[in-house]
């Protein structure tokens, strides 16, 4: 077999005793039969079950699935995250260890991959099994909010099964709960993203890891990667616009005290509005400071690390040379 890995599959898990033999069942004639190298590497997020032991022995029978071991839960991100670092192959694949995700779906991202090019391919549960109202409703109004803010357009941002090249799981950091964002933030590098329709199914072992509360990490983390996304190479001008909008309206807050105590000769000493014209002045003051140490931290951290702040596809020289894409990483 070549050493070259064509196709990895990283999926995290979190107490899944129940679904780790089946998931091989499941997962393994489909690998084989796509006629790639592959290997599969599952990433156990610090469970209290016995779903290690069994990770353990599907690995000490297949060499093709490797297993990273995590002291502590650390999340669905830091999962990925680690998959990510360790997969070495062309096309990595993501999914849920918890059978809701179509293993047989995984031709269909490799294929609409190959169709046009694309850098991610997401799956797409159209016809999702959860309830309306405390699961379909949230996540329809999630993606819908999540697409509009970042301008990648998606149906199903919360599907994990997904397919990217290598490009892209090489060159983002996730932090947080940033592993839903993963399209959004990859734009910032400027990947091309399609999604195709997929399999949902009922979960068949254990509850969902998933509560109300993820809705309010959604909308924190959403803020990020707007952030990310449209001011992380240029801080100054959300921040000094931000300050110097504050500190306009402060002038003229004072312009007019001003024309009150002088021209009418109204006492202005109790009034609110003063209170407020010298907030606003301060308040600007401390933004365009704040804009400009961001600044100086954003410029350390692209040239103390030599990071540059563009992706280069493909390059042709005067001999129509190909060389290597000088490769970009997202400022995360």
């Amino acid at each position: 077999m070549s050493n070259r890995v064509e196709l990895s599959v990283v999926i995290p898990l979190y107490n899944e005793e129940d679904s780790v033999e089946p998931l091989y069942a499941e997962l393994s004639p489909v690998l084989n039969e796509l006629g790639r190298t592959y290997e599969v590497i599952l990433v156990d997020d610090g469970s209290k079950d016995a779903s290690f032991a069994r990770l353990k022995a599907i690995h000490d029978r297949d060499p093709h699935w490797k297993v990273i071991r995590f002291r502590r839960n650390y999340g669905q991100t830091a999962g990925l995250s680690a998959g990510f670092e360790q997969a070495e192959g062309d096309v990595v694949i993501t999914l849920d260890a918890d059978l809701q995700n179509d293993p047989r779906d995984i031709p269909k991202l490799l294929d609409k991959m190959e169709e046009g090019d694309y850098d991610i391919v997401s799956g797409w549960r159209k016809d999702r099994k959860e309830p309306f109202l405390s699961r379909r409703l949230p996540s329809m109004t999630a993606n819908w909010l999540i697409s509009t803010t970042t301008g990648v357009v998606l149906h199903d941002y919360g599907c994990t099964l997904k397919a990217y090249r290598r490009v892209v799981t090489k060159n983002i950091h996730l932090y947080g709960e940033l592993h839903r964002f993963i399209p959004a933030v990859a734009s910032s590098i400027g990947v091309t993203v399609s999604e195709v329709p997929v399999n949902d199914r009922a979960r068949r072992f254990g509850k969902s890891k998933y509560g109300i509360m993820r809705t309010f990490r959604v909308l924190l983390d959403l803020i990020t990667v707007r952030f990310i996304l449209s001011y992380s190479t240029r801080p100054l001008q959300i921040f000094g616009g931000a300050g110097l909008a504050m500190g306009a309206l402060g002038i003229l807050i004072g312009f007019y005290l001003s024309y009150v105590k002088l021209i009418l000769g109204e006492n202005i000493g109790d009034r609110p509005l003063l209170i407020l014209a010298v907030l606003l002045l301060i308040l600007g003051v401390q933004m365009v400071s704040i804009g400009l140490v961001a600044e100086i931290v954003i410029r350390t951290y692209h040239e103390s690390q030599e990071k540059p702040i563009y992706m280069v596809r493909e390059y042709l020289g005067h001999d129509s040379e190909e060389v290597e894409a000088k490769q970009a990483s997202p400022e995360i």
